[in-house]
């Protein structure tokens, strides 16, 4: 079977007692649209899981974006030529960062060995900005936020478009009603008050504001369209 999960944001035990939900094992694959970091407290865990499953594709989201930026600055050794190499560049990449609440993030990654550190790095670079399926009469278009406002070829569209810009859910991006965009980003609960998965025009949203109070981690099997939610 096939999965899609999104926004984590450091629920870890959330994040496990899914996998046992759905009884995920070596002949499924679970595909992850960003935001696994950030907020609650068991980013690392998650990713530190996720590396070791060969089946579990990992999209980037805008927390994997800072956080990248930032946990390769912070990875060196704190000395006053690095201090000093701060431009404003880099000092608002940081402070975009903290305010999002990467710090949760950088005190559990300052815990880790110093191969633990960059194998995490290493990961993270690897995380795709989208993917694309083709189900049975269905194709899924898997991204962090949304596609912009407008259709173009995937590889056309900047990265903040994919990973930072909220869809117009009202805008029907296919007329192709068998295309389907699956994103994140934005807590359905902020959509229909409800956290359950939503579902408008060409759009599926997952995020079901898993690290919120009232929220939910929500997974949907692409096969059979089941939801699944704790």
């Amino acid at each position: 079977m096939i999965y899609v999960m999104s926004d984590f944001h450091g629920e870890y035990d959330k994040y496990i007692g899914m996998l046992e939900q759905i009884d995920f094992n070596d002949n499924d694959t679970l595909y992850v649209l960003g935001d696994v970091i950030d907020r609650g407290s068991g980013g690392i865990r998650i990713l530190q899981d996720m590396m070791l499953r060969a089946n579990v594709v990992p999209l980037i989201g805008n927390h994997e974006l800072m956080a990248v930026n930032c946990l390769n600055l912070l990875n060196q050794e704190i000395t006053e030529d690095l201090i000093n190499s701060f431009d404003s560049e880099k000092i608002d990449s940081l402070s975009s960062w903290f305010l999002n609440e990467g710090m949760i993030t950088l005190k559990e990654f300052k815990k880790l060995a110093a191969q633990e550190r960059q194998d995490i790095i290493d990961y993270l670079k690897e995380f795709r900005l989208y993917e694309t399926l083709k189900i049975k009469d269905r194709k899924f278009i898997l991204v962090h936020a949304g596609l912009g406002d407008e259709p173009k070829a995937l590889d056309d569209y900047d990265i903040n478009e994919l990973i930072w810009q909220r869809p117009d859910f009202e805008r029907k991006l296919f007329e192709d009603p068998n295309i389907y965009i699956v994103i994140g980003h934005t807590p359905t609960p902020l959509l229909s008050g409800k956290a359950e998965i939503y579902y408008h025009n060409n759009y599926i949203a997952i995020d079901c504001g898993a690290v919120f109070e009232g929220g939910r981690l929500a997974c949907l099997c692409l096969d059979t369209m089941t939801e699944y939610y704790i």
